[in-house]
């Protein structure tokens, strides 16, 4: 049950503090900030608030010193708008989806590639031995099947013996 009011309040000071960047700030070194997520500490005293911020490096760091120079006004904003008796403290965290995603994506365009290059040296290949080197049932033809028959009648004759 804790858990799930974690996320509310996650999910509210998100929203809040949206809301407040989409009014903007008076820092000019704030970017093109999205906030992606926000958790929330158990006991409801600690929010860290992942962002991501469209752009270049430099415009990363400086969108990163605007928000820890803007965080006990951004604190402030939360607590007027959420009603709890303690308001948390915010912690700005870079977050680095957009970097693996884009790293990820590259791995599987390279994976696609090789996959591609082996299908193609597959394509020429031709089989070292006989095309199907496993040992298979005999089959029998009409001709076996007579050879066979006649073998089986020649057992079944009972041989003639001496005794009578």
């Amino acid at each position: 049950m804790g858990s799930e009011r974690q996320a509310r309040l996650g999910d509210r000071i998100r929203v809040i503090l949206a809301e407040r960047l989409e009014k903007g700030l008076r820092d000019p070194r704030l970017g093109f900030v999205t906030i992606t997520d926000v958790r929330v500490t158990g006991d409801l005293q600690h929010a860290s608030v992942f962002y991501t911020v469209y752009g270049s490096d430099e415009e990363r760091a400086d969108s990163a010193a605007a928000l820890k120079a803007a965080t006990g006004m951004l604190r402030s904003e939360v607590g007027k708008h959420l009603n709890v008796r303690l308001t948390p403290s915010l912690e700005f965290i870079l977050d680095a989806l957009p970097d693996n995603a884009g790293h990820i994506a590259d791995l599987l365009r390279e994976a696609r590639e090789r996959d591609d290059a082996v299908t193609a040296i597959a394509a020429g290949a031709a089989y070292a031995g006989e095309e199907d080197p496993y040992i298979k049932p005999r089959t029998f033809d009409e001709d076996d099947e007579l050879q066979t028959a006649s073998a089986e009648a020649d057992v079944d004759e009972p041989t003639p013996s001496g005794n009578d």
